[in-house]
């Protein structure tokens, strides 16, 4: 499957929060269930197979490879989530309407924000925002409580330049880890707008191509010969097997309404104009295969772009502008733009790259940045973003570190941070075993040979 074409391309997973909440919007469709049952329960609280079974979709669809114990590991998190929620109806944590009334309306425009508008959201869900909100208030609240009460287990825990010292002291010095280079990027995107007219010829293109499914054609074949997806043109236009949520909101849309062994009218998503045939479902996972058409940037506008980002190069050289200026004034890149142009690691979230790392994320940005010094800036180059559409980047090498092995004085943030989370790891751990032994937990006897980390049944 094109992972270009996963929802989690919308920007990095927010936080588990907004994953839970994302996945369960998608089951709670008009689509066939599998059959459910309760595998957990802590307090008051359930947990059923489904809830896992989402869990476990996401971190496939997030790129991890499973092993034996990936849905014993998942369960455990569900099972400290619940917990979580038992303990602070217990403890009698509360959390505003108000509260979660911003919560739910933060969470909603985000959706609409990616689908374009309020009425693309209820057609999506096939409910009135009224009804969005009435079904999801009560699961905000929960998560809203139960982050209120982690924040009550850690929130005042902080580790001080001794326990720092102390922590990385205990660390054999053969086991130290190795930093590799690690730099600060910064960018200006140069992004050619799609005409009408370029528009319209893709979309040409894809309804000719569907004229001829129609009439009898290979679909497998025209997809090898014509689709621009690289992902799935080779297979035929075959997909592979997903679920709602997995892939962009205007092509779920599509998807899941088809019937099988139809074919879609032409449609358009942020990567281009699309057709799918519905292969075969299977309960809640469906697999397609389609064509995309992506509308081209002519290279005239192109280089319009490029000798622009050159002038701007001018500039930033003569000592007119800043970068950070240059970049909130001219980039086409919300995401970096406002932050003074600087790029984050859609790895880690962090404004800073692993040397190593950068490679597998962007060759051509790796070969670029390779061999220039800090404070230095590329020439306009030429690149593509994961929704194929074309650009002219300007880059700025804001610092570079040199390979090392971890000390105090150069990676004392790093040192401090991972001594914090092992803090914190040891007082949860804590409060989970107090707060377990002392809660009433039934476990299906289907999990009874997890490895699990706490003893969640020795009541």
């Amino acid at each position: 499957m094109n992972s270009r074409y996963y929802r989690i391309d919308m920007k990095r997973i927010l936080t588990v929060i907004l994953a839970s909440f994302i996945s369960l919007a998608a089951v709670a469709q008009d689509e066939p269930q599998t059959i459910d049952k309760v595998i957990a329960v802590v307090g008051g609280n359930i947990t059923l197979q489904s809830e896992l079974e989402t869990q476990y979709l996401q971190m496939l669809a997030s790129g991890y490879s499973p092993d034996d114990d990936s849905r014993c590991i998942i369960f455990e998190e569900l099972l400290y989530g619940n917990l979580l929620l038992h303990r602070a109806k217990v403890d009698s944590l509360n959390v505003s309407d108000g509260e979660v009334e911003d919560e739910l309306s933060r969470r909603l425009e985000y959706f609409i924000a990616q689908l374009g508008s309020q009425e693309k959201l209820e057609e999506y869900y096939e409910k009135s925002i009224l009804e969005i909100k009435d079904e999801f208030r009560e699961l905000i609240k929960e998560q809203l409580l139960s982050q209120r009460m982690q924040q009550q287990i850690t929130g005042d825990i902080k580790v001080t330049p001794a326990e720092t010292r102390a922590y990385f002291n205990k660390i054999p010095k053969d086991s130290l880890p190795y930093i590799n280079t690690e730099i600060e990027i910064g960018k200006i995107m140069r992004r050619p707008e799609i005409t009408k007219e370029q528009r319209a010829t893709a979309r040409a293109k894809a309804e000719e191509l569907r004229d001829r499914v129609v009439n009898g054609e290979s679909f497998r074949a025209l997809a090898i010969l014509y689709s621009e997806d690289p992902g799935s043109s080779k297979n035929g236009g075959d997909l592979g097997f997903f679920t709602r949520g997995m892939m962009v909101p205007e092509f779920d849309a599509v998807a899941f309404r088809l019937k099988e062994d139809s074919i879609s009218d032409v449609f358009e998503t942020s990567f281009g104009f699309h057709f799918m045939e519905m292969l075969e479902r299977r309960g809640e996972q469906i697999n397609v295969r389609h064509i995309l058409i992506r509308p081209k940037t002519s290279e005239e506008d192109l280089e319009k772009a490029r000798v622009f980002l050159d002038s701007i190069h001018g500039l930033i050289d003569a000592g007119k502008i800043t970068f950070a200026a240059a970049a909130e004034k001219f980039s086409d890149d919300e995401e970096s733009k406002l932050n003074g142009g600087m790029m984050f690691n859609p790895m880690t979230g962090a404004p800073v790259f692993d040397m190593d790392q950068l490679g597998s994320i962007d060759q051509r940005l790796f070969l670029t940045i390779e061999d220039m010094q800090p404070g230095d800036i590329s020439k306009a180059v030429k690149a593509q973003s994961p929704d194929g559409k074309e650009s002219y980047n300007l880059y700025y090498l804001k610092s570079r570190t040199e390979p090392h092995v971890a000390n105090m004085k150069d990676d004392y943030q790093k040192i401090q941070q991972a001594a914090l989370a092992e803090k914190k790891t040891r007082v949860i751990e804590k409060w989970i075993n107090d707060k377990a032994a002392s809660t009433y937990i039934r476990i299906d006897d289907s999990f009874k040979d997890c490895p699990f980390a706490h003893r969640w049944d020795k009541n």
